[in-house]
């Protein structure tokens, strides 16, 4: 790979960082604006209410969108990131069951974010994995070949 080539790809995978920070914040903004969605999809068995898990989750995505956004906290935002989809699994596979009864195009949405999630952690975990390996030394390469020492210590 040319040293064209990877700057694409390290580029590339900090528009993807970008793009994840920006979604995470809208939709934890969103958890405040328009709760009652998200009460929805929040399995009702979990104590102790569904509006506590929508304002938790709305938090949690107000904290890992703008680490995404800071180059300084990307790699922790991006194993937040990755964590926060991992925990919030479960209310999409609550909401493809709860939705089986719905209109054919909800279904395909409800039933769509379960592999759609699986993608946006192995986006993200190339994120956390693209930031994570740069040495100390000026001047030294990263796991990329890229050199961006001063993007994971600045």
């Amino acid at each position: 790979m040319s040293a064209g080539q990877r700057s694409a790809t390290a580029g590339d995978r900090d528009l993807v960082a970008t793009g994840f920070g920006l979604f995470f914040t809208f939709a934890g903004l969103m958890h405040f604006v328009s709760p009652g969605f998200f009460d929805e999809i929040v399995p009702p068995w979990l104590p102790p209410s569904e509006r506590f898990w929508t304002y938790l989750s709305g938090v949690a995505e107000l904290v890992v969108g703008p680490m995404l956004l800071v180059p300084r906290w990307r790699r922790a935002g991006a194993w937040a990131a990755i964590a926060l989809l991992i925990g919030v699994y479960p209310a999409n596979l609550y909401m493809a069951w709860d939705w089986r009864d719905r209109a054919a195009s909800e279904q395909v949405v409800s039933y769509g974010r379960l592999p759609l999630q699986i993608v946006m952690i192995w986006l993200v975990w190339r994120v956390a994995r693209r930031w994570s390996g740069a040495a100390a030394t000026p001047g030294a390469q990263g796991h990329d070949g890229g050199g961006h020492e001063e993007r994971t210590r600045g």
